[in-house]
């Protein structure tokens, strides 16, 4: 970097904080240092052009997890840890809508919704099972039941006779969320610098050295809130785990509405207006999927074009608009990691894909660290 007396000065001089990642952690992580620290001096690194990871690319689901995901994940975790982990969610998305504003994520409360095929009968019959037993450990958190069997009305095809309806999901726009919490940072004198990779650090028990290619500058603390780019920094407890998802064009009296999960949570869609939103797939090839490189692949792509015209939209025409793909962070554990590194690095990774959900509350938890 050839960089002026001024650059250094105003950006790279006498830094208090430096968070790597400005996603929804990495801005939730500045905007508390900022509440608690208001004369502080802090710097968010960003590798992408945008917040690379999912914060900008994920499907705008503001939910905490589907019946079979919650009935999945106490196949691993104790009842509390489950519990608790639902409670951390939900508590992040009344943080998120607190600090932005319904308006401003253009949240809609459509209600969220949990498809079985007809292939799927062992899933179906488990979660019908145990619905009344989730619903029993979660009312102390929601003082009512979440889930209940809904009759289909949306005309899909080939699947159980029930929904599991759950009225406490919502939509919101990724986009507008992003550029809301980006206008915030630099209203507080947040600066953000794009398209930096963090190369090294070193601590050095006052500060840390933080190198960006050949240049090098000094901070007194480290936070990384880098989720799926984390795999280095936690010995191997965060993976990445890409997410392909593809929209529709409009669809002339589309009427669906709300957000959908299909699959233990592996797929999942929403109506975003008059268009349909479908993500997931990884676990036709977690191998591939298991990587920090963004992109499609036929096996999947080719599955999510096979469920929009068997199961969601089956007597419709439809046009693939655009695709894309989105790198999150899972591990053997659905517990977040908000943990310190050294004497003065940090890290708030493992959102294992509800960082819409979670990102609020564990950028908090990583400012309230130091």
């Amino acid at each position: 970097m050839d960089l002026s007396y001024w650059e250094l000065k105003n950006w790279f001089t006498d830094v208090d904080y430096t968070i790597v990642g400005s996603g929804i952690v990495g801005l939730h992580t500045a905007l508390h240092l900022r509440e608690k620290f208001p004369e502080s001096k802090i710097l968010v690194l960003e590798k992408g052009m945008l917040p690379q990871g999912a914060s900008t690319k994920n499907a705008g689901f503001a939910c905490f997890g589907s019946l079979s995901e919650i009935i999945d994940d106490l196949k691993s975790h104790s009842e509390e840890e489950v519990v608790n982990l639902v409670q951390k969610r939900w508590k992040g998305l009344q943080l998120l809508r607190k600090r932005l504003g319904d308006d401003t994520i253009d949240f809609k409360p459509y209600g969220g919704y949990e498809l079985f095929l007809n292939t799927d009968e062992n899933s179906y019959g488990e979660c019908v099972g145990k619905l009344p037993f989730i619903n029993e450990i979660l009312r102390p958190l929601f003082k009512a039941d979440v889930f209940a069997k809904e009759v289909d009305r949306f005309g899909f095809k080939e699947i159980q006779e029930y929904l599991i309806f759950n009225p406490f999901e919502a939509q919101i726009d990724t986009g507008n969320m992003m550029q809301g919490l980006l206008k915030q940072a630099i209203n507080e004198n947040i600066l953000i610098l794009n398209q930096q990779t963090v190369t090294y650090y070193l601590d050095k028990e006052n500060s840390v050295e933080v190198a960006l290619g050949d240049f090098s500058f000094v901070t007194k603390k480290l936070l990384f809130a880098t989720n799926g780019f984390a795999n280095a920094l936690t010995n191997g407890a965060v993976k990445p785990a890409r997410a392909q998802v593809l929209i529709t064009e409009p669809i002339k009296n589309l009427d669906i509405k709300g957000t959908f999960h299909l699959d233990r949570g592996y797929y999942y869609f929403r109506n975003i207006g008059d268009r349909i939103l479908l993500g997931g797939g990884r676990n036709l090839d977690f191998d591939t999927e298991t990587t920090t490189e963004f992109g499609q692949t036929e096996i999947v792509q080719k599955k999510l074009e096979q469920l929009l015209k068997e199961v969601i939209l089956p007597n419709q025409d439809f046009k693939i608009a655009h695709r894309w793909s989105g790198i999150m962070g899972i591990g053997n554990s659905k517990n977040p990691i908000v943990s310190q590194v050294s004497d003065n690095v940090y890290c708030g990774v493992r959102l294992g894909g509800m960082g819409v959900a979670i990102g609020s509350l564990i950028g908090t938890e990583l400012a309230d660290l130091v």
